[in-house]
């Protein structure tokens, strides 16, 4: 089975609010929240959310964060944003934000870069850019289709592995660009073609990152065979 067009889908909701059930760390610099809806998400994997703050003067500041839970017909979310130097909404939400605090929120957004669940993937992800690409990776689990989905994480070391518990699996390879993990036999470096594992012709590559490491991980994608019109791209630059 093959995903070769965007999926169609609904349109995002109105503002609601979302209350916080449980915050997570997962890096020096990142943390996930779990969020509980007024309804059930509808969320595709591979979807954002917005959040929006209104401050008591009325000014508001909203960024976009990706969906890193599975879709499960739960009215709970989890989104895992990454604290920015002078961000304005990261700050707040890394600072400020406790489990029992209401958010203003507004999804799921997206249509082009998502994954069904039902035709081959091939996921790549440079640091934060693994949020989404969690999403389709738990999605697979919890469908039992890994048969379908490969991911490559590409991360500085360690210490800076989102889900890092959770993450690892024969459906998953990390490669470590700065310092390697002790039980790693591959030497710290950049992302190259030998670390992409062979997927079927009909896959389709889904790459999150900055702008630099989605060029590289386009490029690399190309050149082990996967043709443009199969390969979707989401970038992203601090605007926290």
């Amino acid at each position: 089975m093959t995903d070769p067009a965007p999926v169609k889908v609904a349109g995002p909701s109105r503002w609601s609010q979302a209350t916080v059930v449980a915050v997570r760390r997962e890096t020096a610099t990142a943390k996930t929240f779990r969020l509980r809806l007024p309804a059930p998400s509808l969320h595709l994997a591979g979807q954002h959310y917005i959040i929006r703050l209104t401050a008591p003067d009325g000014y508001t500041a909203s960024r976009s964060y990706s969906v890193a839970s599975a879709p499960d017909g739960s009215p709970e979310i989890e989104l895992t944003v990454e604290r920015l130097p002078d961000g304005e909404v990261s700050s707040f939400l890394h600072d400020e934000v406790v489990a029992g605090d209401e958010l203003e929120v507004r999804g799921p957004i997206g249509g082009w870069f998502v994954w069904s669940g039902n035709s081959p993937a091939l996921l790549i992800g440079g640091g934060s850019g693994v949020v989404p690409l969690m999403a389709m990776l738990r999605l697979a689990r919890l469908t039992d289709a890994r048969d379908l989905v490969r991911l490559v994480v590409s991360v500085r070391n360690r210490a800076a592995l989102y889900y890092a518990s959770e993450l690892p699996g024969p459906e998953t390879t990390i490669v470590y660009t700065r310092q390697a993990d002790p039980s790693d036999i591959r030497l710290p470096g950049r992302l190259t073609a030998s670390d992409l594992p062979i997927v079927p012709d009909d896959a389709t590559a889904y790459i999150c990152g900055s702008s630099p490491f989605a060029d590289v991980a386009t490029d690399l994608t190309i050149a082990v065979g996967i043709p443009t019109e199969r390969i979707r791209v989401e970038r992203f630059g601090p605007t926290g």
